[in-house]
């Protein structure tokens, strides 16, 4: 463990924390850097990290919407109780699939992690914010606030969720798209992304570290250093990237990262395969 490494783990989780909750691909953004800047740790260790670094982004929800995700909260009236188990029954539901189709194939979608993927990824999903945005305009939502998300609705947020499992979809990104498609606000798509997000990355980083050590390898002491401080700076900065997200679609639409999305796709691209020409 030396200084520079360190410096790279705050880059690293600095990043983790501003893209995780924009609909514009952390594992995109975080392959790019670490390509950059590579972080020297072993192959095993780096997929651990680029995983349970998630967690420190998770937390910043638990934090910011403690209030809204207690079911006991003495604040709450009886009726307000019960329509927050209603809401977790609901983001249960939509976390299914995620996990029946995730677990079979996590070591396939791990093959996929590169930058040939990310990079197509990165500019289809970015076509498609910018072709439904367009479709959006003067549309009035039915669904305002996550509240009035039935079911049945979560259940196919749940279906877009597992179309993130390809690298460079992004997990916000797809599941945005998909409450937007099916009749979601864009504040209200937001959240509800916010919230599929505490189970199933607490579920992705459980599995990355199990898997870790059934393989036979173990963590060093500058490993768990390194995870432990990225998901400090990955928690601090996600509290402002997700107040920054809530306020920004109140005044604008998802256009912007749509656009963001492609010329990031063609950079990715393009560092790519330079890189792959240069090494033939």
């Amino acid at each position: 463990m030396n200084f520079f490494e360190i410096l790279k783990v705050l880059v690293l989780g600095i990043v983790e924390g501003f893209t995780e909750w924009l609909p514009i691909s952390s594992t995109g953004h975080m392959i790019l850097v670490d390509e950059i800047i590579h972080l020297d740790v072993s192959e095993a260790f780096r997929q651990v990290f680029m995983v349970v670094i998630q967690l420190g982004a998770i937390l910043a929800v638990v934090v910011l919407y403690f209030h809204k995700l207690n079911p006991f909260s003495p604040r709450k009236t009886q009726n307000q109780k019960r329509a927050t188990i209603r809401l977790w029954m609901k983001i249960v539901v939509a976390c299914i699939p995620a996990a029946v189709i995730g677990l079979p194939f996590d070591n396939l979608l791990d093959k996929l992690m590169n930058g040939y993927v990310v990079s197509a990824m990165l500019i289809l999903y970015g076509v498609f914010f910018i072709l439904l945005e367009n479709r959006n305009r003067g549309v009035k939502f039915r669904i305002q606030r996550v509240t009035q998300i039935s079911f049945q609705t979560a259940a196919a947020i749940g279906l877009f969720q597992v179309l993130a499992m390809v690298p460079g979809t992004s997990r916000s990104g797809a599941t945005i798209l998909g409450a937007m498609l099916l009749g979601c606000s864009r504040g209200a798509a937001a959240e509800f992304s916010f919230f599929l997000g505490i189970p199933v990355m607490f579920g992705a980083s459980l599995l990355k570290i199990v898997k870790f050590i059934i393989e036979g390898a173990s963590f060093q002491m500058y490993e768990i250093f390194y995870l432990i401080f990225g998901m400090v700076v990955a928690f601090g900065v996600s509290v402002y990237s997700i107040k920054f997200l809530m306020e920004y679609v109140k005044q604008h639409d998802f256009k912007f990262f749509g656009y963001y999305r492609i010329v990031l796709g063609i950079i990715v691209l393009s560092y790519f395969g330079i890189s792959a020409l240069v090494g033939a």
